[in-house]
């Protein structure tokens, strides 16, 4: 138990530095190409620290733990909209522009849908994990196209020229060191698992769906203190796409397989979250404290429902 928790502290410790650094390089790059704080968000940061859902799903479904690769993702999701929008939402309110989340939002909320929709019948099999595949490459098309018909935001806080190179090598290595630290803090969060001896849905929705969520959760924090909250939510938009369709995808074609009823209680959960979430930020135009209490309280209550 000692080792497994020298392990998570370890990773954490990673995850915070470099994720901090690798917000202040997404912001500066996105302004220095002339790209929106919120398409920086959903592809580079949001697609970016999804890679331990990636890695997590594929290698449970190439192992056959098709229970695991399916909980991580449904769980991720789930924790993103609560667990990391609410603990944002309590150091700083998070405010976006109501097209934003009509727009990106909308098509995160079709996408996690789409993938509940394929998988109700407890069955992932090759034929849905394509469908779901062509449909990521369609969102980064549509998303791509969407910003660059967007007006450009301060460009004046970008990098210059000659300095692109150097933020665009430090931003991989800041990804990289938060990527890392999100690795060794799973491996040590799925020991203390079994040490403790729960089940194999309830490692996949919960201990590794959080573990696999704190990159998120980290470029989260680090965005709002430093006042990037476009990137908040371009953030949890990405990583919940790129969860539902190429995560769910790629586990999809290397180990289709089944998986237990309750999970359609967890997918049921996770599409609730995003309709609140979605209310909430719409309603005001940004996440306050309040709500984001209420948020961190919908992922309490998702804990032991999903045991």
């Amino acid at each position: 138990m000692v080792v497994s928790l020298l392990f998570f502290g370890g990773g954490l410790a990673a995850l915070g530095l470099g994720a901090d650094r690798f917000v202040l390089s997404a912001a500066r790059l996105s302004r220095s190409f002339g790209l929106s704080p919120v398409l920086i968000g959903a592809l580079v940061v949001g697609l970016g620290t999804s890679a331990p859902e990636l890695l997590v799903s594929g290698l449970a479904a190439a192992r056959g733990e098709v229970e695991i690769a399916v909980g991580n993702v449904v769980g991720s999701n789930t924790a993103n909209l609560t667990l990391v929008l609410g603990s944002t939402a309590l150091l700083a309110p998070v405010i976006s522009r109501v097209k934003t989340i009509r727009r990106e939002g909308g098509v995160m909320l079709v996408a996690m849908a789409g993938m509940s929709f394929l998988l109700w019948n407890r069955h992932l099999d090759r034929a849905e994990a394509a469908i779901l595949l062509g449909a990521m490459v369609g969102v980064i098309l549509l998303m791509v196209g969407w910003s660059r018909r967007d007006p450009a935001e301060d460009l004046d806080a970008g990098v210059g020229s000659g300095g692109i190179t150097k933020e665009l090598a430090v931003g991989i290595v800041a990804l990289a060191a938060t990527l890392a630290g999100a690795d060794v803090m799973v491996r040590g969060a799925v020991r203390i698992a079994d040490e403790l001896g729960v089940s194999s849905t309830f490692v996949g929705l919960v201990i590794v769906a959080v573990g696999t969520s704190l990159p998120e959760l980290a470029t989260a924090v680090a965005a709002a203190r430093r006042g990037e909250t476009d990137i908040v939510l371009g953030n949890v938009v990405g990583s919940n796409l790129f969860n539902s369709l190429a995560v769910i995808g790629t586990a999809g074609l290397i180990g289709p397989g089944s998986f237990g009823d309750e999970f359609r209680v967890a997918m049921a959960l996770s599409l609730a979250a995003a309709v609140l979430a979605g209310v909430f930020v719409l309603s005001g135009k940004r996440l306050n404290r309040i709500e984001g209490a209420l948020l961190l309280g919908v992922f309490v209550a998702f804990v032991p429902l999903v045991l």
